[in-house]
């Protein structure tokens, strides 16, 4: 076995082979076809016992063992620390011409493994990722009709409950691109996904603001990471001419996941008999059903990952030669396995892999563990500030500006796309509302004696009026409103309410039992001997109040995801033929156009149809952008970079939400300037960015 192995010294880099093409990473002719006498070659993992070794294929490197000195005090201590200074200057310039090297032989290999099952199956792997990341962002604003209610939210709470999720997310982008650089992306992606899935089970669970709030933080943080990471890792795997193309078709999972959450919304949160209690302390509604529901796309993602490879990118940057070649040779037998060609035979024996400046850090043996573990996280932590602050002098002038201008254009997309987003739905519900309020009916001094009121009582208004030993049983009072009203010797007994309320009205002699008429409902009201028995405890959950509503949100957020397919295949399509920066300002500028229709959309189905044009046309830019995210940045900073960019779609996001809601029903202009103004700019300096249609994945 020994003689066998392609023994590599320090002065060797290029790694010369007998009958080698492309600087000698290939074996020779004759001795391929040594090896096409025997059989074909198989997968690394899970191969058969019987499976040959051909001779001459790779396997292995031994290791060289390297000799290190302890370091002693004095000017020899000096002398050694002015040449480790001098080697690391050395050390840097031979790592990025390594880099340099791999990177044009990764895409020469790639084209070797060819595109097929391998990439479709960790294309659906990762797709489910994503959808995870689709399903989160619905997750809240669908649930938080219901929660409002069963967890007696204020306004200022329910406020911050549609916003947590993006503040979790956007923490979340940022260290675990980060930590994928350092870690791995297979790593790293299992563990965002396992704290997503694990908080997104317990949120639908606790019962306290507080706690749920918690929850859905932390869910937030661990689906953070799914985009940068997701990207990163699967255009890994993808020769040049394929990148731009499934890049986008990964995309639509995005737009699976929107579509996942709207039609598990619509099938389980109405159905308010899914539900149980334990006394007044614990109930599960059926919001807390789909909650639950909801984790499942990220619990199938870290099953069906768990069976995919760490990137061979990943390991070749890191030195790690022998697993990155094993992963390409599985890649490249699991495509030929596949199209019928099982005697093709993975040719790359040797593959340039990258010098780590870790190599120079030594602890020492005698350090005691906990010391060395510390030692260790305290280098992690370094070398992921390392990577946020780019410190390779040497090429902060060319990732500054890029960064720069991809952190303007993410930014005004982010702020126009998730602002109109959110205020699409809004402006519905005010146009919904207008409506409703029109059809409100109005009763003045009025005067009822002797009535008993047993049938649902909706939308009035009563002012002035005087009720004399009247009975209200088994009622539901739904936008309803008294004021400057006289109840004497009247009877309540088990009301349910939704948006009623007593202003100034005075209450003497009367009984309120079981009812849910509490103390916020009654506003600068008298109560004279009057009484309340057996109130109902905590807020009372009532689907049937909104059910149409509920029906209507679930629906239009269908209609508006589904409504990218069309922009997601013709971007897919055309990714590589027209190039990134046309595709990504021209899809802006449409965009930009489209946002002054809204000035007619003056009804339900007018605004739903500029929904579905908004988001169909800009999810062409949103591919683009993340195609060229991923191929700006070298693979050792590629998540880093992609995280800290998506962080900032997440402020973006938030302040584009928080600016917009504020205008619903006050006017229609601002936020349309807004937008309008922020998709220009971006599509402007969208054409400043490099084109990166044909370059190799750096």
């Amino acid at each position: 076995m020994e003689d066998n192995y392609q023994n590599r010294t320090d002065d060797d880099d290029d790694y010369p082979m007998q009958g080698s093409q492309d600087g000698g990473y290939y074996r020779g002719d004759s001795q391929a076809a040594n090896d096409d006498e025997g059989g074909h070659s198989d997968s690394t993992e899970g191969h058969d016992e019987d499976d040959e070794i051909y001779e001459g294929e790779y396997q292995g490197i031994p290791r060289a063992d390297s000799g290190k000195g302890s370091l002693a005090g004095g000017p020899e201590s000096v002398r050694a620390g002015e040449q480790q200074f001098r080697d690391v200057g050395v050390s840097e310039a031979e790592r990025r011409k390594d880099q340099e090297e791999l990177a044009q032989q990764y895409e020469t290999i790639l084209q070797e493994c060819g595109h097929g099952k391998f990439q479709w199956s960790l294309y659906f792997v990762l797709g489910l990722a994503l959808m995870a990341d689709g399903v989160e962002i619905f997750v809240v604003s669908f649930v938080l009709p219901s929660a409002e209610k069963d967890m007696c939210l204020s306004e200022p709470n329910k406020s911050m409950l549609g916003l947590i999720v993006y503040f979790g997310m956007m923490v979340g982008a940022f260290l675990w691109g980060a930590l994928a650089d350092r870690i791995g992306r297979r790593q790293s992606l299992l563990i965002s996904l396992s704290i997503n899935s694990i908080f997104s089970f317990f949120s639908s669970f606790v019962q306290g603001y507080s706690t749920f709030l918690f929850c859905r933080l932390l869910s937030g943080v661990g689906i953070g990471g799914s985009i940068p990471i997701v990207f990163s890792y699967y255009s890994e795997f993808l020769a040049q001419e394929k990148r731009g193309e499934h890049l986008s078709w990964l995309c639509m999972f995005w737009m699976i996941g929107g579509i996942y959450a709207s039609a598990m919304a619509w099938a389980i949160i109405p159905h308010y008999g899914w539900s149980f209690q334990m006394g007044s302390a614990y109930q599960f509604h059926s919001w807390r059903v789909f909650v639950l529901v909801c984790a499942f796309p990220s619990v199938a993602a870290i099953a069906a990952l768990s069976a995919m490879p760490e990137s061979p990118r990943f390991y070749l940057e890191n030195g790690k030669h022998d697993e990155g070649w094993m992963i390409l040779k599985q890649v490249h037998d699991t495509n030929m396995r596949a199209k019928g060609h099982p005697e093709k035979v993975f040719s790359v024996t040797q593959i340039k892999t990258v010098k780590q400046m870790d190599e120079l850090v030594d602890t020492g043996t005698d350090t005691p563990m906990w010391q060395r573990y510390r030692l260790k996280i305290i280098s992690l932590s370094q070398q992921v500030r390392n990577h946020l602050l780019a410190h390779d002098e040497t090429q902060i002038p060319q990732y500054k500006r890029t960064t720069f201008m991809l952190m303007a254009v993410w930014f005004s997309m982010s702020f126009s796309y998730y602002g109109l987003t959110v205020w699409f739905p809004d402006m519905i519900k005010y146009i919904q509302k207008q409506e409703y309020d029109s059809r409100t009916k109005t009763f003045t001094k009025e005067r009822v004696e002797h009535v008993t009121f047993n049938f649902t009582l909706e939308n009035q208004v009563h002012r002035e009026g005087h009720y004399f030993n009247d009975k209200f049983l088994n009622l539901k009072m739904k936008s309803m409103v008294f004021e400057d009203s006289v109840f004497e010797e009247c009877y309540f007994e088990d009301i349910t309410s939704t948006h009623t309320f007593f202003r100034n009205c005075t209450f003497i002699a009367s009984l309120f039992y079981n009812t849910d008429l509490f103390k916020y409902r009654f506003v600068d009201c008298k109560l004279i001997n009057s009484t309340f028995l057996h109130n109902k405890e905590g807020c009372i959950l009532d689907f049937s109040d909104d059910f149409n509503n509920a029906y209507m949100i679930y629906f239009v957020s269908f209609l508006g995801t589904l409504a990218v397919l069309p922009g997601n295949i013709v971007s897919a399509l055309l990714m590589d033929k027209i190039g990134r920066l046309r595709m990504l300002a021209g899809s802006s500028v449409i965009s930009c156009v489209s946002c002054f229709f809204l000035m007619f959309g003056n009804s339900e189905s007018g605004m739903i149809a500029l929904l579905c044009l908004f988001g169909g046309i800009s999810i062409a830019s949103w591919n683009a952008l993340d195609v060229i995210t991923v191929e700006l940045y070298p693979s050792d900073k590629r998540t880093t970079a992609f995280g800290f960019l998506n962080a900032l779609c997440k402020v973006a996001a938030v302040l584009g939400i928080s600016i917009f809601q504020s205008f619903v029903g006050i006017t229609k202009a601002v936020p349309i300037i807004f937008a309008a103004g922020a998709l220009a700019a971006g599509s402007f300096l969208a054409t400043k960015l490099p084109e990166t249609r044909g370059q190799v994945l750096q």
